[in-house]
């Protein structure tokens, strides 16, 4: 079985088990989502979608939250990891998309990551699930699963993202990263799964008889 032929058996596994995935941050726009997504660094979802909502009553849009201290961002986010460097960033950003953007978060990759706490993974995010722009952002789960699946080297989260770009069409790339996430959270996990144990790497791989020792990022 070629890359093709197990890029074609996972695009059609992953629409059955994961049809219509939802976005994971709750968020109500874009200045939300792109705030939840900068909290979720070395965060769970489930945790920032706990802290959020107190957040976004304070501080809905980029003109309120760059009127907060950067202590009070601080206070309502610091059950989170890198809650002092994040609160840091939001106050920055904020006063950023304030000024030089008319409070309005910029639809372009140039401009996303020139904003403090946010890099290409985030922006990637941003650009696929606010503004519906064909993306591959690539999380941890992602990057793991290209290896076991024999799409990627592993060398770099980099090539990993250049290689599921070449490998699937560029229509299933917004849903496709979050059917992926899905299913490296929920059944191939970094410790549940070594390449030989799930549905599906068992369906890519029936004869694999040596665990598979991924590269992290």
């Amino acid at each position: 079985m070629n890359k093709q032929q197990r890029a074609q058996i996972i695009l059609k596994f992953l629409n059955q088990k994961y049809p219509d995935p939802p976005i994971p941050l709750q968020h109500q726009d874009e200045f939300t989502l792109l705030v939840a997504v900068v909290l979720s660094a070395q965060s769970t979802d489930k945790k920032v979608n706990e802290l959020t909502p107190a957040l976004f009553k304070v501080a809905p849009d980029p003109i309120t939250m760059s009127q907060l201290k950067e202590e009070q961002i601080y206070s309502l986010i610091k059950q989170l990891g890198l809650s002092k460097q994040k609160a840091k960033h939001l106050s920055k950003l904020s006063n950023i998309l304030t000024n030089k953007f008319s409070a309005q978060v910029p639809n372009n990759f140039k401009d996303l990551e020139s904003l403090p706490g946010v890099g290409h993974k985030t922006a990637s995010v941003v650009m696929a699930q606010a503004f519906g722009i064909p993306t591959f952002p690539v999380d941890t789960h992602i990057h793991r699963l290209a290896q076991r699946w024999g799409l990627s080297d592993g060398n770099s989260v980099t090539q990993t993202e250049k290689d599921l770009k070449c490998i699937f069409p560029k229509s299933e790339w917004n849903r496709l990263h979050l059917q992926i996430i899905f299913y490296g959270r929920e059944f191939c996990t970094a410790r549940k799964c070594d390449g030989r144990d799930c549905e599906l790497c068992k369906l890519l791989y029936p004869n694999r008889k040596k665990p598979v020792r991924w590269i992290k990022p």
